[in-house]
């Protein structure tokens, strides 16, 4: 009969030690608020497009730059923005040329255009089917004089436009946040 009474105690130990588990757990979720697991979710005003960004980040508006740009609030030069550009109503994403060589000319003209002072390397490049949209995906890094960055992005194009959506970080924090970024830019999405 003790020992019964042993077991009934452990079993029951036991069974708490997993309900507070749980329990923490089913906190934590909640706690993590936003969309898709620490996610919020950016419409654009027309109801075009959509993406997520990770919660706790900050929308800023930059003139003269990209359309939408988002920033962590703790470590404010980890970036996520939007660039869209007019490339002409019957152009598809494939006529501009592979990954690689969407990749390389993204590399050239803006993120290390001549004089810049940055060295570039395409670590990455490769192309996703979504929504019957073509994504390329692409992945860089970024040589500064004073600190090394890692940027990924996806290119898309769109009745007539070209939208680019990229996310920065300092390579030191690179493995931290690569999931994070890589879920961000491939949640990229049309929604009419």
């Amino acid at each position: 009969m003790k020992n019964v009474s042993l077991m009934m105690v452990g079993t029951l130990r036991l069974l708490t030690r997993a309900l507070t588990a749980l329990s923490l757990v089913l906190v934590l979720t909640a706690c993590g608020g936003g969309l898709a697991g620490g996610f919020n979710s950016y419409q654009s005003p027309d109801g075009r497009y959509a993406f997520l960004y990770p919660t706790g980040w900050t929308r800023v508006t930059v003139s003269g730059g990209p359309k939408v740009v988002f920033h962590d609030l703790i470590n404010s030069d980890e970036t996520l923005s939007l660039v869209v550009s007019e490339v002409g109503e019957d152009v598809e994403l494939k006529e501009l040329g592979s990954a690689e060589a969407v990749g390389a000319r993204l590399m050239q003209e803006v993120i290390a255009p001549e004089g810049a002072g940055r060295e570039v390397d395409l670590v990455d490049a490769k192309e996703r089917k979504d929504s019957d949209h073509t994504f390329y995906d692409l992945e860089y890094t970024v040589h500064l004089q004073d600190r090394d960055r890692h940027e990924v992005a996806t290119v898309v194009v769109d009745r007539g436009y070209l939208y680019t959506l990229a996310a920065s970080t300092n390579e030191s924090r690179w493995l931290k946040v690569q999931k994070i970024f890589e879920r961000a830019i491939t949640s990229f999405t049309f929604l009419i």
